[in-house]
């Protein structure tokens, strides 16, 4: 890892420079490059597993590292959600079922830059409640980048995510959150996707992190399961995951992993 240049905030928060945003660009493109190619072999029948294979192999072929294989000892390139699995999913032999929606989360390390983003996908035929909830999901994390800009605080973001999210019926999980990264994977701030306005660590330009709220269908409690990673919804309701990497800029927010096919959008199929 490089040295880090910028300078660090009261609240041990990262401000990064203005050429440090296009290291982020260029990781950000390719995790979300990835997702865009891996979306035309979500489909029935295929298991989690050949998904993550793809995935490694497209992370090797681009000549970038996964920031997963071989983290606090995960061995796969991606975490791989159905259905009541709310993140952190692990690629199995598991079969994918018609009807049976997934978060596909991917982190690359270009440069020495991390690029973090995941989606949602469908294999087969998407049902109405689940459309409904990964529309409300994909809203929620607009809605949160949209109150990204220098002066409001992180409370702002999760206070608006929470809003929106409970007024559809749906509830934001609070055992997850975003993070802090840039040349690290994970740093401050613990970016929670529900809060108070203007509570939180103020948002400063050159500020990098993830918004990654998750929104179950159900109750937000969640339950880690024997393996120590897979987290479920508590009531097995649906839950659904949305992330974007975005920095700080003077007058608002610029996302590094937006979708170069349009392919973020649960509309796109």
């Amino acid at each position: 890892m490089e040295a880090f240049h910028g300078r660090l905030t009261r609240d041990g928060i990262r401000i990064h420079q203005k050429d440090d945003y296009a290291g982020m660009h260029r990781a950000g493109d390719l995790a979300a490059r990835i997702l865009d190619d891996i979306a035309d072999h979500v489909v029935p029948g295929a298991t989690t597993a050949e998904l993550d294979e793809r995935i490694t192999a497209m992370v090797e072929a681009a000549g970038a590292t996964s920031a997963t294989i071989g983290y606090r000892g995960y061995q796969h390139a991606s975490c791989i959600s159905v259905n009541h699995v709310v993140c952190h999913g692990i690629p199995s032999t598991k079969v994918l079922k018609d009807g049976d929606i997934l978060n596909i989360d991917v982190t690359v390390i270009v440069d020495g830059w991390f690029g973090d983003t995941s989606r949602m996908f469908v294999a087969g035929h998407l049902g109405r409640k689940a459309e409904r909830l990964i529309e409300v999901t994909h809203d929620a994390l607009m809605i949160g980048i949209e109150a990204v800009r220098p002066g409001n605080t992180f409370g702002d973001i999760g206070h608006a995510i929470q809003t929106y999210v409970e007024a559809q019926r749906m509830s934001v999980v609070r055992d997850f959150c975003g993070h802090g990264l840039g040349q690290v994977f994970h740093a401050p701030p613990n970016v929670l996707h529900y809060g108070r306005p203007g509570t939180g660590p103020v948002l400063e330009e050159g500020m990098f992190f993830t918004i990654e709220p998750m929104v179950n269908l159900g109750r937000p409690e969640t339950k880690v399961l024997s393996d120590d990673w897979t987290a479920v919804t508590r009531d097995k309701s649906l839950s659904a995951q949305f992330e974007h990497s975005v920095g700080v800029t003077s007058d608002g927010a610029e996302i590094f992993t937006l979708s170069p096919a349009g392919r973020f959008h649960p509309t796109w199929r």
